[in-house]
């Protein structure tokens, strides 16, 4: 299909209910309210075709954008390309699951990863720890620097109350993350969990909570998933 092709499918498989919900959370016209699991559908269409991946994203339609990332082979995209993706990731979504999941199966992870945090731009922090995070769900615990790691997790112990609002959702996301996926440093991170407590977001009007960390990291141990990786955290 051509670039053509997809704005007319994605404008065809558009609602204004998803828009308004869409609309709620923070996302900017231009975009056509399509649910993910359409997207998704879409997928095999411009999966082989890298140059029309990166034009969905450049669009700046959100619902071609989110194909985009779906789409793009992580592999091919360039440092420069994931620098300007994020720069235009002006929303939550975008900058937590489009950016940080290509951007962690890239070979710029760590590297991007550690600009972006640092970032004074929000959604670029956000980028950051999000990438980082993924980047710990899909990497043997072996290729980690789990000293790197535990820094970081104790950054978040003593900063994450006053962080900017989005940041402190990805913070306490990058704990759930460590625990989840990092058995070493599992016991770390429930005592972060645990000294963080709730954390509070701004939403917005929406219906979305922000996890309680040291519960969520118990479900997983329960489920006896702590240290299993994913083979992909693109979705």
């Amino acid at each position: 299909m051509t670039y053509e092709e997809i704005m007319e499918k994605l404008e065809e498989l558009g609602s204004e209910q998803i828009k308004q919900i869409y609309k709620n959370h923070g996302v900017k016209e231009p975009h056509f309210g399509v649910k993910i699991g359409d997207l998704k559908k879409l997928v095999k269409f411009v999966k082989k075709d890298h140059e029309l991946a990166l034009k969905l994203y450049n669009s700046g339609n959100h619902d071609a954008m989110y194909l985009a990332g779906l789409s793009v082979n992580p592999k091919l995209i360039t440092k420069e390309t994931l620098q300007d993706w994020a720069t235009k990731a002006y929303w939550y979504m975008a900058a937590e699951y489009t950016v940080a999941q290509v951007a962690a199966e890239s070979e710029f992870a760590l590297e991007l990863a550690r600009e972006w945090m640092n970032s004074e731009e929000e959604m670029i922090a956000v980028c950051g720890w999000s990438t980082y995070s993924n980047y710990l769900s899909i990497t043997p615990d072996e290729k980690l620097d789990i000293e790197e790691v535990r820094k970081l997790l104790n950054q978040v112990k003593s900063t994450i109350h006053e962080e900017r609002n989005r940041v402190r959702y990805v913070m306490n996301s990058f704990v759930l993350s460590v625990g989840t996926y990092v058995a070493e440093l599992n016991d770390e991170a429930k005592q972060v969990a645990v000294h963080i407590g709730k954390v509070h977001v701004d939403v917005g009007n929406t219906a979305c909570k922000v996890p309680l960390a040291s519960d969520y990291i118990k479900k997983l141990e329960e489920k006896n998933r702590v240290g299993l990786k994913r083979k992909t955290c693109i979705c």
